[in-house]
């Protein structure tokens, strides 16, 4: 069946975008881009299809690979005055072959998207720190299917959902050129078919190029719990990340 493995980079790389520019307060409307990579290990419990066993797993970076096909992650966000729009785009899909018996192989594949959006208020503004508060809801679109071709049996499974998130958002200024970012996250709260809970902080040291292009390196850690429909996530992710951020 499909390996506990390839469920990282369809729940895991989530996003966020990590780097951020700490100028002061304009008028006009400033705009961020963010393309990242995250390089995560997993844990816990996972039931990627209805009435499949629960596996229990824990799994490097470097295992999660194996079974990457492709992804794409960026991240976006849009500044006026204090006001702040953040969008994240995820997506995802991974294959992997194992033997159920001698000769009889089993196939598993699976596609993830995600889609993040929040809107905030700047709440605190100085010369060298700057706190955004925001809320917002980040939907899902999970496809997983596994196939015996030698036994000519199959099985798929989609899940849909949206969980609502509370975010708050540190910037702080150290030097000319060098600033950290600290995001934390909360949502889920058992609403209508979304994750009982989920968190996540994530924490950045950004470098700043010249007036256009930052770049972040940090660490992220995220925990999902959901049990629907028959299938069950309840994992956490942490690891680096790297991100590159083009302002304008």
């Amino acid at each position: 069946m499909l390996k506990s493995s390839s469920l990282v980079a369809a729940i895991g790389l989530i996003a966020a975008g990590f780097a951020t520019h700490t100028h002061a307060q304009e008028s006009a409307w400033r705009y961020q881009l963010t393309p990242y990579v995250w390089m995560t290990g997993l844990s816990g419990d996972l039931r990627p299809l209805a009435n499949s066993p629960t596996v229990s797993t824990s799994h490097s970076f470097s295992n999660v690979m194996d079974d990457l096909e492709g992804a794409f992650f960026m991240a976006g966000s849009a500044r006026k005055d204090r006001w702040v729009l953040f969008g994240d785009i995820t997506w995802a899909s991974l294959s992997n072959e194992s033997m159920l018996l001698p000769g009889v192989a089993v196939e598993g594949n699976l596609r993830q998207r995600s889609l993040t959006a929040a809107a905030g208020y700047q709440v605190v503004s100085t010369p060298t720190q700057y706190l955004d508060l925001l809320a917002g809801a980040r939907a899902w679109r999970i496809e997983a299917d596994v196939k015996v071709p030698a036994l000519g049996v199959s099985a798929s499974d989609t899940e849909r959902w949206v969980d609502p998130l509370l975010a708050a958002r540190l910037r702080s200024t150290w030097a000319t050129n060098w600033s950290t970012l600290v995001h934390v996250d909360a949502g889920g709260f058992g609403f209508g078919i979304g994750s009982d809970s989920t968190w996540q902080a994530v924490a950045t040291a950004n470098y700043q190029l010249n007036n256009a292009v930052h770049l972040s390196a940090g660490f992220r850690h995220l925990s999902v719990d959901r049990d629907e429909n028959g299938t069950r996530i309840d994992v956490a992710m942490n690891g680096p990340l790297l991100g590159a951020t083009w302002m304008f």
